[in-house]
């Protein structure tokens, strides 16, 4: 993603002391979501977290959804950068398709649990923004594609018969578990929700069978 679309959805700062302006209102949006939900996180308290103004929000931005829009935009970049490491050949020279999913699995869930009330008020937006649905489905193609490339390099330790199909469907099974995860499972009581451990356990044990692939060590997470 380019740093011109990076930057589609406010107003450019001029200056560098603007530019940090713009990240300590970012960053307050983020610290925000953490702590409830974004129909409730009005543009005064992005301004007072950031220890900004509300003049200055309005500047840079157009309205509440803007900032939001922002701030995916942020995240798009360092998604793709953290799938670029992630998938890269050499990382993995050596490691089985048990080790890649199992590692891959437990990344993932990490940081779908850890930045939850971002990732809600993104799935709120993409409710009733057409073109931020679009970035959202061009960032998880690029997982998938991604991810299908890396298994199958190793496809002569896959039992399914069609190594390609089956790693693009792992890949969607992955994200289709988290992202339900994310808007209802993690609202659970204890009691009732799964544990981070658990349910990497579970979806890694799902996926690898489906490849046709035994896990290693048992699992050891």
């Amino acid at each position: 993603m380019t740093a011109s679309s990076q930057l589609e959805w406010i107003r450019p700062p001029r200056q560098a002391r603007s530019r940090a302006t713009l990240d300590r209102l970012l960053d307050a949006t983020e610290v925000l979501l953490a702590e409830k939900p974004w129909e409730v996180v009005g543009v005064a308290d992005i301004a007072q977290r950031a220890d900004s103004s509300v003049g200055a929000f309005y500047s840079r931005f157009s309205d509440k959804d803007a900032v939001l829009n922002a701030l995916y935009e942020r995240f798009v970049d360092e998604a793709v950068a953290t799938y670029d490491e992630m998938f890269d050949p050499e990382r993995w020279t050596g490691a089985s398709v048990s080790a890649i999913v199992q590692a891959i699995i437990a990344f993932r869930v990490r940081i779908y649990s850890e930045r939850v009330g971002l990732l809600r008020a993104f799935f709120h937006l993409a409710v009733y923004d057409k073109g931020f649905w679009v970035r959202g489905k061009r960032l998880r193609a690029h997982f998938t594609e991604a991810f299908v490339q890396l298994i199958i390099a190793r496809r002569r330790e896959l039992l399914h018969p069609e190594p390609a199909s089956a790693a693009e469907f792992v890949a969607r099974v992955i994200q289709s578990v988290l992202y339900h995860r994310v808007l209802f499972e993690l609202e659970q009581s204890p009691d009732e929700a799964w544990s981070t451990d658990r349910i990497t356990t579970e979806l890694t044990h799902t996926c690898l069978a489906y490849l046709g692939v035994f896990p290693e060590t048992a699992m050891d997470m």
